[in-house]
């Protein structure tokens, strides 16, 4: 697949922030608690209409981190709701049971160890997109105001846009044999 960028930025940089750890994270209820016990790898703004349908607006702001570093708190559990997705592959949206909001999702068959976390789910951090994803398909009225995040028409390879830190983090789940390479930039979501 190709892809084009539309803006320029210094590749494989350190993700726009480093948060304070443990990172919180609710439902809109507080149904469903969890936090991140390790910063996110990268951070995705997806603009693909799958994105616009299932979240009701322009784009989906999605951390990604690996399953491992995502504790749940609550004694409730989310419910996972199986999706299509472009790919083929589908993903496994988890909602709140109460509230029915969105907090994180996997691609693939679940044998994923990345989760893209809902970024407004998580508390006190003001999270924005290393790079804006499936520009293809904006809205007309969605604008680019984030200097040097770089924005693709599709997918992209994270080899050229994730840091190196995030990279080495993602070689070693493969190496375990724990990631689908498909969810996380080698063929497309």
């Amino acid at each position: 697949m190709t892809t084009t960028t539309t803006t320029t930025t210094t590749t494989n940089s350190a993700p726009t922030s480093t948060p304070t750890l443990p990172l919180p994270g609710a439902c809109a209820c507080g149904t469903i608690r969890f936090h991140l016990t390790r910063a996110p790898l990268f951070t995705h703004c997806c603009h693909c209409t799958r994105c616009q349908r299932e979240t009701g607006t322009a784009f989906a702001l999605n951390a990604l981190v690996e399953r491992a570093h995502l504790a749940l708190l609550s004694p409730t559990r989310p419910v996972g709701v199986p999706v299509p997705s472009d790919s083929g592959a589908g993903q496994t949206i988890f909602r709140c049971p109460a509230c029915y909001g969105p907090v994180w999702s996997v691609y693939g068959d679940g044998a994923n160890k990345i989760a893209y976390v809902r970024a407004g789910t998580l508390e006190g951090r003001e999270v924005r997109p290393d790079i804006h994803i499936y520009t293809r398909s904006k809205r007309g009225w969605v604008g680019f105001g984030d200097e040097g995040v770089p924005a693709v028409e599709g997918y992209y390879d994270n080899r050229e846009y994730w840091p190196e830190a995030s990279l080495e983090r993602l070689r070693i789940l493969r190496e375990e044999g724990k990631a689908v390479g498909e969810a996380v930039g080698e063929s497309g979501a």
